[in-house]
């Protein structure tokens, strides 16, 4: 009996020390956070912020590897098809995570079932922009004249299925104007024609559309953001001018469906404190980024209203990438 006893309490001892799922030999490689797009944007930025994050919680080497292709959903697919160890992770946004599920009707992944989401890491709101010479003063302005005048506006959109196309047809449909989309090929075009004055309007992320408002060359009228932005105060909220549109664009963090959720967790806080390092944020202040840097929970719930949201500004807008 006794020999049994000291067998017993020798098994329980090894329970109580063994690590769960393995934990202890998590990272037992380097990770890999593929960025589905190509080096330089506001997607590889992030990447790279969180590899370093996560490299030096970790004490492991992080790599970043750019695999671009159909609006993101190579490198997306290619998360979604690699083994739940916590090796490799997504950082993309909410094209991604959100908006391809209502372009493509055959996605190679699904933004809901094949991802075990980690953070919304940063948003940023879209901003409202016309020609400097406009006689559009404020959104209210345009937007009443939008509504009286069916078709004789324009907008521009870095491109069909883009976020600013969809919130321009998010507006049109909150509000129950038309306006005549005109689709570039990028929003850094667009752009230029909105200065050049060969569109009457486009939606913006707040970043790159900052530099030409404060020179003169583009005016705002209005953020399509909950609360004024830093980096431009004096543009008011569409919804403190009475229109109803809220949309942000965001970047987040993923890992493939079924990775443990302690791993999850220890992504979690190294991106979290990521995030909140001075020097990042205050780069991404500078950028018109703000921190989210939220739970798994919160970010999953989130995933849920934004998927559900955008399937149906996408069907309404008739844009396909098919």
């Amino acid at each position: 009996m006794k020999k049994i006893q000291r067998v017993l309490a020798l098994l329980a001892l090894h329970l109580v020390a063994a690590p769960s799922f393995g934990q202890a030999a998590w990272p037992s490689q380097p990770i890999r956070i593929i960025v589905p797009f190509p080096a330089g944007g506001a997607s590889d930025q992030i990447g790279r912020i969180m590899a370093k994050a996560i490299g030096d919680e970790l004490k492991v080497s992080v790599v970043v590897e750019n695999r671009s292709g159909a609006n993101g959903s190579v490198g997306a697919a290619a998360v979604a098809k690699a083994p739940p160890d916590g090796h490799t992770l997504l950082v993309a946004s909410i094209g991604v995570f959100a908006i391809n599920s209502g372009l493509y009707s055959k996605l190679p992944y699904d933004p809901l079932k094949d991802f075990a989401p980690i953070s919304v890491l940063v948003s940023t709101p879209n901003v409202m922009v016309v020609p400097a010479n406009s006689p559009f003063k404020s959104g209210r302005e345009l937007v009443d004249f939008m509504k009286k005048n069916p078709g004789k506006l324009s907008y521009a959109s870095a491109g069909a299925g883009s976020s600013d196309h969809l919130t321009a047809e998010l507006l049109k449909k909150n509000v129950g104007g038309f306006a005549v989309h005109i689709p570039y090929r990028g929003g850094a075009p667009a752009m230029q024609d909105i200065i050049a004055g060969q569109a009457d309007f486009m939606f913006s992320n707040l970043g790159p559309a900052a530099p030409f408002i404060k020179s003169g060359r583009m005016r705002a009228l209005m953020l399509t953001a909950s609360q004024p932005a830093v980096l431009l105060p004096d543009v008011p909220t569409a919804a403190s001018i009475g229109v109803p549109l809220e949309v942000t664009s965001w970047q987040a963090m993923a890992a493939p469906a079924g990775t443990p959720p302690a791993i999850i967790q220890r992504l979690h806080q190294a991106a979290v404190k990521g995030m909140s390092a001075t020097d990042v944020r205050e780069r991404m202040a500078s950028q018109g980024f703000d921190i989210v840097a939220n739970t798994p929970q919160q970010f999953s719930d989130f995933l849920k209203r934004e998927v559900a949201r955008w399937k149906v500004a996408v069907k309404e807008s008739g844009a396909t990438l098919d």
